[in-house]
């Protein structure tokens, strides 16, 4: 009968611990106001390079255009950044991966790759 006991009282520490924890946490955690919420820094932007692959559709001094067909088409116009790094000559249907990043609200083109056409077979 003793293990009986001894065994209800651990049952029962057991539940009034799992009980007792959560409560406790919530009590100690600090909550945070609205005016802290507002004042928390703005997410971290990240510096790293995106991509956009497609045909160019237009092109002058200071912009790119972009076209990517299929399910999913898109376009997108790219600012050059000045000093643009290109790979390849860089004209109207050619077919380029473009890097680049975003800059007070515009997509800005640091470096164009432009795509060799595919070598066709002859016979």
């Amino acid at each position: 009968m003793k293990q009986g006991r001894w065994i209800t009282s651990l049952v029962l520490a057991a539940m009034l611990a799992t009980v007792a924890l959560p409560a406790a946490q919530a009590v100690a955690a600090p909550r945070k106001s609205a005016a802290a919420t507002a004042t928390a820094s703005p997410k971290k932007k990240s510096y790293a390079f995106r991509q956009f692959t497609g045909v160019v559709s237009a092109l002058d001094a200071s912009s790119l255009t972009v076209e990517k067909t299929g399910k999913q088409a898109k376009t997108m116009v790219f600012s050059r950044k000045d000093g643009m790094k290109t790979t390849g000559e860089l004209v109207k249907d050619a077919r380029v991966t473009v890097y680049w990043r975003e800059d007070g609200g515009r997509p800005v083109a640091h470096k164009v790759v432009v795509k060799e056409a595919p070598l066709t077979a002859t016979r």
